[in-house]
């Protein structure tokens, strides 16, 4: 089974791809999806850019970083945006969506809902024992999809399974 982790940006959308197979977290890809230009057109690359990888790695599940409030309406309402033409990437792959907070995320892969950026990458190169650091974009994307993992009862569903059989 397949998960992708997304952390939306309306410049920089990270994400990264885990498997889950014999109860163990895998690392498949990761990256971002870098935009620019007119506000419209980033929306429109976010969509179209997530489609392509949804397409080309199969998750079976969508796991997404809720928008952060911050004290600029204006920064907000435009992750939002690029947060629902993400998510709308993911409903039209017929993906359920998961979302989950920040804070949520950080606690769960660092221990603290404060982690820094650093701080998660760290902690995302030592859980899936990669050979380099990912971007901060693609770290936090692919904290999400650990979160998303932990939380949900994948894991826990596949080992059942997995003693089931």
């Amino acid at each position: 089974m397949r998960v992708i982790g997304i952390d939306p940006g309306s410049r920089v959308t990270g994400y990264g791809v885990l498997e889950i197979e014999l109860a163990k977290i895998s690392y498949v890809t990761s990256g971002c999806i870098k935009t620019s230009g007119a506000f419209a057109d980033r929306i429109k690359d976010i969509y179209q850019g997530l489609s392509e990888i949804l397409v080309e790695y199969r998750p079976q599940e969508f796991a997404i970083e809720d928008v952060f409030i911050s004290n600029n309406p204006n920064s907000a309402l435009k992750l939002g945006q690029a947060r629902g033409a993400a998510i709308a990437a993911g409903v039209v792959a017929d993906l359920p969506v998961f979302e989950y907070a920040a804070r949520r995320v950080k606690q769960a892969i660092v221990g603290s809902g404060r982690a820094t950026k650093n701080q998660v990458q760290y902690m995302v190169r030592s859980l899936l024992n990669l050979s380099g650091t990912p971007s901060a974009d693609a770290a936090d994307a692919l904290a999400v999809a650990i979160c998303h993992i932990n939380s949900s009862g994948t894991l826990t569903d596949r080992i059942q399974l997995e003693l089931t059989n």
